[in-house]
């Protein structure tokens, strides 16, 4: 039991009026009165809260698996079991990684009366968070006293990569509508030379395909349809190195490599291409065959939610050798580092080399957001000028990393991390469209 504020603000005046009743009588006898009466109410409070066992009843609805980056939702379904409305406080421990303090909430429940409090966590870490248990406080209209009731028992769910990004491409991909403005903002350059099928014309299809006999036929247009070479090879390669260590609105570089794989793999897939996945640090760790059986986009997902960083020196000599054991079919080869200067890409130079001569190596890597907007706003002193010009500094060199790699016949994009996804799917079905793989 747990006495409420209104008790206690009570007890005060009662307290002020027998003291005053040291200069006026009757303030005592008033004193005397309120203290009877709080006494009685407070019993009566008493006896309302705990005349039912299981007065208000709680419970928590979550997904076993959280996405990584992600909104996702919670749910508390509060019952009043009594027969006379209460008040309710409720608060959920959710796990201490979090670190929010405002999972409270306040609402009134009539009699017999059900409620669902939804709110949503946003985990920035993969691994297994464990929540605790719901407590709710409750009180009636009298408020002199408070009742606790602990419910649901402590649950764990698991933190794996951005699973919801899947569902926002899913129905995308399998209806060809990948194109949809605001997923693919690039033009589709050309179409593959085998023939699909005859549709009719609708607005945005390439006049150029348009089957002027068949259209002579049906007395509307009709136009030819392509489709893309099947059964290539994508494979996502992660850096786990110290350089995907830095951290954007709170993960780190690598979570964000991570949850772009997941997506991409399931592009890929559906679009009748075979996706794996290579992760390698200060040494060659992960190496998953290129497949599109049913079972790959779990197995990828299982690979990346298992992935720890590491601080280390990233050896691109290792994922040569490795690659070169391993992928005997020219592949694409998507790997996702970072280079902070061009002397940071140099010394990877000789190694993405090789690995271009047998295959198609797209290197992603990332521009500082926060560089960029520093950079963008104007000066005022002369030291905001020395900065900018520092922070452009940096930003030219990124950009000439990427005129550097294509000077070596290797495919580069960068790219801020919030726009990684759309952009390593975009440049993908761009390199699908030229037919570079």
């Amino acid at each position: 039991m747990y006495l409420s504020r209104r008790f206690y603000l009570s007890c005060m005046v009662a307290v002020v009026l027998l003291l005053t009743g040291y200069v006026q009588p009757v303030c005592f006898a008033l004193g005397k009165t309120l203290v009877a009466v709080i006494a009685a109410a407070l019993a009566f409070d008493v006896w309302l809260l705990w005349k039912k066992a299981d007065g208000v009843e709680a419970s928590r609805t979550c997904t076993p698996r959280f996405s990584n980056g992600d909104e996702n939702p919670v749910r508390l379904a509060l019952e009043n079991r009594y027969a006379w409305p209460v008040k309710v406080s409720v608060t959920d421990e959710i796990p201490s990684v979090f670190r929010r303090r405002d999972i409270l909430f306040h609402l009134e429940l009539a009699p017999g009366a059900r409620k669902v409090i939804l709110y949503h966590l946003r985990p920035v870490v993969r691994g297994e968070y464990r929540f605790g248990q719901i407590r709710t406080f409750v009180s009636t209209r009298l408020g002199l006293a408070e009742r606790r009731f602990t419910s649901a028992q402590p649950a764990s769910v698991k933190v794996y990569p951005s699973y919801l990004m899947l569902h926002r491409y899913e129905l995308m991909a399998i209806s060809n509508h990948l194109t949809d403005p605001g997923i693919k903002r690039i033009r589709r350059i050309g179409h593959h030379t085998e023939f699909e099928h005859i549709k009719e014309y609708v607005k945005g299809d390439d006049y150029r395909t348009i089957n002027w006999k068949t259209s002579a036929r049906h007395h509307q247009l009709m136009v030819n349809t392509y489709r893309d070479e099947r059964s290539q090879q994508i494979y996502s390669v992660i850096d786990k190195g110290r350089v995907m260590q830095s951290a954007f609105r709170g993960m780190t570089l690598l979570d964000y490599a991570i949850n772009a794989a997941l997506p991409l793999s399931f592009v890929a897939i559906r679009r009748e291409d075979k996706a794996g996945l290579i992760t390698f640090a200060d040494e060659f760790e992960t190496f998953l065959p290129a497949s599109k059986q049913p079972g790959q986009m779990q197995s990828i997902l299982e690979c990346l939610y298992r992935q720890q960083t590491s601080f280390g020196e990233s050896d691109y000599s290792s994922l040569c050798v490795h690659v070169n054991k391993y992928v005997a079919k020219r592949s694409l080869l998507l790997i996702y580092t970072n280079f902070d200067s061009i002397i940071g890409m140099e010394r990877q130079l000789s190694y993405l080399r090789q690995l271009a001569q047998r295959h198609v190596v797209l290197a992603i890597f990332f521009e500082n957001a926060e560089l960029k907007a520093f950079a963008d706003r104007p000066p005022h002193t002369t030291e905001d000028y020395f900065r900018q010009v520092i922070a452009e500094k940096f930003i030219f060199e990124k950009q000439h990393v990427t005129t550097c790699l294509r000077q070596h016949g290797i495919y580069s994009l960068l790219t801020s991390p919030d726009r990684l996804s759309i952009d390593v799917i975009n440049k993908y079905l761009e390199m699908k469209a030229r037919r570079v793989i």
